[in-house]
């Protein structure tokens, strides 16, 4: 599969044969300019979860067809005024389809699921490189906002709140169960939020069970510890560990080119999602005090 640790493995003649015309079929059809992705995509998902057409499948359980049509449902992404709604009916079909089929068989088989994300990454994505492989369970807010080069890896069970754009440049590796956002909301009223390009730099790791928030640059090469919370920047290198995240170590490593850098990163202009909030939102939170604490003591009765 194109990383160097991990070792080959095969699976039966007939299987992979099988497996490589369905995406050759796969691929074809959604090249054609004529294929309607709503309904490609309820004809595979009918085929992947109840093993018939989907004609039959309305007629025997018109209730579960209906729920096969990317038209009959609602992405959360809709309801939201930062949503590009021509933008998201493109892709919309496709982000049920790959979110449906990692329900499936098809989807947990990494020797089909891997190659069938690929394919539907390449029509969903703004950009993506060669030999990206993300594996299942993985949840997107827009899908076009993603923008990702080569070699990438993201594992499971993984959130990329691309409403904002990420970036995930070459080589960068997003473990399971971890979050990176690209909005935020004001402390005082939710509904006033801005929207930060968060961006992943080169061969930069970003480890299991930790959150990357709105507009943070991880930078060429470096890496987020471990649960780690991460609200700023981590420099080419460096080693970003805790709640909130600071970095600490560096990796000890020869001169290298460096690409992102977060020092010196040239960064997109944060925008807001609510008109009715156009302002930049101010500071609105400050150090707690000792009167703060004591008060809150008296309040709830904790000593």
């Amino acid at each position: 599969m194109g990383v160097t640790w991990l070792k080959p493995v095969d699976v039966g003649r007939d299987a992979q044969s099988a497996y490589g015309e369905f995406l050759r079929d796969l691929e074809a059809r959604l090249s054609d300019p004529g294929t309607d992705r709503f309904v490609l995509a309820r004809e595979v998902l009918s085929e992947a979860m109840y093993g018939r057409p989907y004609a039959a499948l309305v007629a025997d359980a018109p209730l579960a067809a209906l729920n096969l049509d990317a038209r009959n449902v609602t992405f959360e992404a809709e309801y939201y005024m930062a949503t590009d709604t021509e933008l998201f009916g493109r892709v919309k079909p496709l982000l049920w389809l790959w979110k449906n089929l990692d329900l499936t068989p098809v989807g947990q088989n990494p020797v089909l699921g891997i190659p069938v994300r690929r394919v539907l990454a390449e029509r969903i994505f703004r950009r993506v490189g060669r030999d990206f492989k993300c594996w299942q369970n993985v949840e997107f807010s827009v899908g076009y906002n993603m923008e990702v080069g080569d070699d990438v890896v993201v594992h499971r069970h993984v959130l990329l709140d691309d409403i904002g754009g990420i970036e995930l440049h070459d080589g960068a590796s997003i473990s399971d169960y971890v979050n990176v956002y690209s909005h935020t909301h004001s402390v005082l009223d939710g509904p006033d939020v801005t929207l930060r390009r968060t961006v992943i730099g080169r061969g930069a790791r970003i480890t299991y069970h930790s959150t990357v928030l709105a507009g943070s640059v991880v930078s060429d090469d470096a890496m987020l510890a471990t649960h780690a919370l991460l609200r700023s920047d981590i420099p080419p290198h460096g080693i970003a560990m805790g709640v909130p995240a600071r970095t600490t170590r560096f990796k000890v490593r020869e001169p290298q080119e460096v690409l992102v850098d977060s020092r010196s990163l040239v960064r997109v202009p944060d925008r807001k999602a609510n008109p009715e909030f156009p302002e930049p939102t101010p500071n609105q939170t400050r150090v707690a005090s000792e009167d703060d604490l004591a008060g809150r003591a008296l309040v709830t009765g904790e000593r």
